[in-house]
């Protein structure tokens, strides 16, 4: 019986010590929501992967990913913009996805080929990778938790992992999404405690590199918070087409409406019952 326990012990100190690819975000990486309530209702694909986006050991966002169409479902992230500059891109990858003994922090896939001697083709086959975004048409690297609105350098530098990056339509992705993360988020979480923000996409029809990485149909964007000044909880939501320059924004139930039809995974909820719908 005792040698039972001490099994089971050591079996609960393995898994909290586990790193950044998860089964489950709870008590691990559920900050990023309000009260903690994780978003998963209607959400889910079938080839899933919970990333606990880690850098210099700290963790800053989190993301559900889907392993089939190699993009992000969402990210979800704590909104606290800093003043830093926006970093020069170095692109990162998951090493969890390829297997759960290499490093919890993401890491370049050059520093995973040199220093942990793992093969490009594994790399490339868990992942998205660089080599899938060099030759876009009319497209952009988009970030879903964006660098602007991480408060640390570390924390800019933690959003350029391709595990965050879906191909958007460039100038969506520097016009009215760009407005979106400047104008309106700063807008409407002024007076905010705590503003608690999931960006996601939506799968579409087509692909890029060879059908290795899926183009969104729609990009979507929803935040939630408790305003100190009023003394109420409030909430907003966005979506676009993802390839014409025009955002839409709306109420949060409005969005959970749209996602529940767009994705045909049943009803979605991305936020306790507390926000506002």
């Amino acid at each position: 019986m005792l040698r039972l326990l001490l099994l089971q012990v050591w079996a609960s100190c393995l898994w909290l010590g586990h790193g950044k690819v998860v089964q489950s975000l709870s008590n691990i990486c559920d900050q990023f929501f309000y009260q903690k309530m994780i978003a998963t209702n209607g959400l889910l694909p079938r080839n899933r992967a919970w990333i606990c986006q880690t850098f210099q050991n700290q963790r800053f966002f989190a993301t559900l990913y889907d392993k089939q169409n190699r993009i992000p479902v969402y990210s979800a992230y704590i909104y606290n913009p800093g003043t830093g500059k926006r970093p020069t891109p170095q692109w990162m990858v998951e090493p969890q996805l390829i297997r759960d003994n290499l490093p919890r922090d993401m890491q370049t896939e050059k520093t995973l080929r040199e220093t942990y001697s793992v093969s490009q083709k594994d790399i490339s086959n868990s992942q998205a990778v660089n080599q899938d975004y060099l030759h876009l048409n009319n497209l952009d690297r988009g970030h879903l938790s964006p660098a602007g609105h991480q408060h640390t350098q570390d924390g800019k530098t933690a959003t350029f992992t391709l595990t965050n990056i879906v191909p958007q339509d460039a100038a969506l992705n520097k016009g009215a999404w760009n407005l979106y993360e400047q104008n309106t988020m700063a807008g409407n979480s002024k007076d905010c405690q705590t503003t608690y923000v999931i960006v996601g996409a939506v799968p579409g029809n087509s692909s890029i590199s060879q059908n290795r990485v899926n183009i969104p149909s729609h990009i979507w964007a929803s935040a939630c918070c408790k305003n100190t000044k009023k003394n109420i909880m409030i909430a907003w939501a966005a979506i676009a087409q993802n390839n014409k320059n025009k955002i839409q924004v709306l109420k949060l139930g409005e969005l959970e409406k749209r996602l529940t039809q767009l994705y045909k995974r049943g009803p979605v909820s991305l936020f306790h019952a507390d926000c506002p719908r």
